[in-house]
C-alpha cells in the first residue's frame, strides 16, 4: 500500500454531463461472464469519473439530508454507538462499569436485566428507521456510482486519459488512494 501525502493529491477535472450521462455517453449491461473486463471497466470509470461521482454523492447526500435531517442524525448516532460497543468488546476491554446488584440468583437482578434489555429493545425499535435511512443515505450514492462505473462504456477520452496520467504507477488521485487501500490496482486488471 502506498501512502501518499495529502497535499500531493490531485482532483482529476470534473467531466461535462454530456461526457457522463447525456448525449455522447453510451451505456451497456457488462458481460457478467468475463469478470476481469467488467472489472476494467469499472476501476476505469472509478478513475476517469471520480469528481463526478464524488460530486453526486454530495448531493444526494446534502439532498437527503434536508429531507430529513433528524432522523439521518438519529440513525448515524445509533450506528456509531453501536460500532462503538463493539470495537469496545474486539479491543481486549471487557470491563464495563458494574453496578451494585444483590447476588446473583435474587429476582432484584432478574428485573433490572430484564428493564434493561426491554429498555434496550424499545430504543431500537423505535430508531430503527432511523437507522435504516441513515443506511440507505449512504448506500444510495455508493450503488448509483457502482451501476454508473458497470454500465458506462469507456469511450476515446477515457481511454487516452487512463493511458496518459499514468494510472497503474502511482495512487496520486482520492480514487486511487481509495483503490489502493482495498488492493483493488488498475495495472492488475485487463486494459
Amino acid at each position: 500500500m502506498v501512502d501518499v501525502a495529502a497535499d500531493s493529491l490531485e482532483l482529476p477535472p470534473l467531466r461535462s454531463l454530456d461526457d457522463f450521462v447525456l448525449g455522447s455517453a453510451r451505456f451497456q449491461i457488462p458481460n457478467i461472464k468475463d469478470f476481469d473486463k467488467w472489472g476494467n471497466r469499472v476501476v476505469k470509470n472509478l478513475l476517469y469519473y471520480q469528481t463526478n461521482y464524488f460530486l453526486l454523492f454530495l448531493a444526494i447526500y446534502g439532498l437527503m439530508m434536508i429531507v430529513n435531517p433528524v432522523k439521518i442524525i438519529c440513525g448515524l448516532t445509533v450506528q456509531a454507538m453501536i460500532i462503538a460497543i463493539i470495537l469496545h468488546f474486539f479491543s481486549g476491554q471487557t470491563r464495563f462499569v458494574r453496578l451494585r446488584v444483590p447476588a446473583a440468583g435474587s429476582d432484584t437482578q432478574k428485573w433490572y436485566i430484564l428493564g434493561g434489555a426491554l429498555l434496550v429493545g424499545y430504543l431500537l425499535l423505535h430508531w430503527f428507521d432511523a437507522i435504516l435511512l441513515s443506511c440507505f443515505t449512504l448506500l444510495l450514492p455508493f450503488s448509483l456510482t457502482f451501476i454508473h462505473a458497470s454500465l458506462r462504456l469507456r469511450n476515446l477520452k477515457n481511454k487516452v486519459t487512463n493511458l496518459a496520467t499514468g494510472v497503474s504507477l502511482s495512487p496520486s488521485t482520492p480514487m486511487g488512494v481509495f483503490l489502493d487501500a482495498f488492493n483493488i490496482a488498475a495495472d492488475r486488471v485487463l486494459s
